[in-house]
């Protein structure tokens, strides 16, 4: 087991104590919002010193700016912060993700050779994006891990693998109606008519499929690239849970998004896969996890968190200063939805989470009847390229924490796919303006 200090361990225990309160504050109850978003923070504090300096200075600086616009904002402008609650943005995803790092207590670990029948080469790499799209869209980032572990049972992921994964769940962001994505949109502009936003972006998702195959073949040699079995074996863990969300969706709790299902269903189902070989095997397992894997998430949670404490202090400064009149466009068209597109993109590739641009942009829009479709459409599109492209988007930080690659490394690696990507967005976006008339 690898060795961890005692200010690490007590960092994982605060994290899972985290993950347990939220999984409270889902009954409803009682709040526990603020005591995640205390027990979460506590435990960045602790591993602070051990974030990789590239992500500890970003986070430095986005916490920073979000704490100096809320003082000015309540200084400056006499807006009213609420400064007990000032640290909950980005607690649920950042919540998600530490239930989907125990996947990995699922099933057998190790070596062995993963089931089905090998498939390599241009095949394998269409296969690996439609497995992970396909149950992505429902799972989310889960799904990587379900199908990136499998793959990284023959050996370690190469490049070819590691695009596939992140193109096949980042461009889910397009149309599922179950990702964090369209969770976000439909909180900022609930009147958005979903029918139009899937009729668009749903073929744009499967030309992402197509160009990545394309481009992956044209590049690399896949011949000894494999790629995800979508045999029943295969797909069995991953189908599985998948259909255990949409029956907790459906029918058990209706009242509960995807991603909060996600949260708690993970564990639990990690839980009773470990109790069948006994109470003190479990508790070894889960006690492993949390002292090692959970200090591990440090860079995601941290950068998670400082987003969304950026997020806050930059729409409660921007709302106090131009005040309830002021909106940054008279009208939302083509040519400034366009605009939106490209700054929202842009800035992922400086390292911003498209949610960041997403809800500032947001706070500062006067959206009514289909601008507010063609807004949702924006911000799909936008957060589709920017989190494949972007080195600090929860894919790559992903991948990074639990493959080892750079996230600057996939940023270089999708640039032609970004522009090729951004290019039929925006003709997307253009086609819906004049749709929606």
């Amino acid at each position: 087991m690898q060795e961890t200090t005692t200010r690490q361990r007590l960092a994982g225990v605060l994290v899972l104590l985290g993950l347990l309160m939220q999984i409270v504050g889902f009954t409803g109850a009682v709040p526990t919002a603020q005591a995640v978003s205390y027990l979460l923070w506590a435990a960045v504090a602790l591993l602070w010193r051990d974030i990789p300096k590239r992500s500890r200075i970003q986070a430095g600086v986005l916490i920073a700016l979000g704490v100096v616009m809320l003082l000015v904002a309540q200084v400056v402008y006499g807006a009213a912060v609420n400064w007990p609650a000032m640290l909950q943005g980005n607690v649920f995803v950042a919540t998600m993700l530490v239930g989907v790092s125990f996947i990995s207590l699922i099933g057998t670990q190790g070596n062995k050779r993963p089931p089905g029948k090998r498939v390599t080469g241009a095949d394998g790499v269409l296969r690996t994006w439609l497995g992970v799209h396909f149950l992505g869209t429902i799972l989310n980032l889960s799904t990587v891990f379900m199908v990136g572990d499998r793959l990284a049972r023959r050996a370690p992921l190469t490049t070819p693998q590691l695009l596939a994964l992140n193109r096949g769940l980042s461009s889910a962001a397009l149309w599922s109606p179950f990702f964090a994505s369209m969770a976000v949109v439909i909180a900022l502009v609930p009147s958005v008519q979903y029918a139009q936003i899937a009729v668009v972006g749903f073929p744009i998702a499967m030309l992402s499929g197509l160009l990545t195959t394309l481009e992956l073949r044209r590049r690399f040699d896949l011949t000894e690239v494999d790629g995800f079995s979508l045999s029943p074996r295969s797909l069995l863990m991953p189908a599985g849970m998948a259909a255990l969300v949409m029956l907790f969706h459906f029918w058990i709790t209706p009242s509960l998004t995807i991603v909060s299902i996600i949260t708690f269903l993970l564990p639990g189902v990690a839980l009773l896969s470990n109790l069948q070989e006994g109470p003190r095997f479990t508790l070894r397992r889960i006690r492993q996890h949390t002292v090692t894997r959970l200090p591990a998430m440090r860079g995601e949670i941290s950068l998670f968190l400082a987003a969304g404490l950026l997020t806050l202090g930059l729409s409660t400064l921007v709302a106090a200063a131009a005040g309830d009149e002021w909106t940054l466009f008279a009208r939302f068209g083509t040519w400034q939805a366009m605009a939106s597109f490209a700054a929202i993109t842009l800035s992922a590739l400086v390292g911003l989470h498209p949610i960041i641009g997403v809800s500032v942009l947001a706070s500062i829009l006067d959206l009514s009847g289909g601008e507010q479709t063609l807004f949702a459409f924006v911000a799909l599109s936008a957060w589709a390229v920017g989190t494949s492209v972007g080195p600090l988007s929860g894919i790559n930080l992903s991948l990074q924490g639990r493959y080892g690659v750079s996230g600057y490394r996939m940023m270089k690696d999708n640039l032609p796919y970004a522009a090729m990507m951004s290019l039929l967005s925006l003709g997307a976006i253009a086609g819906l303006s004049a749709w929606l008339g």
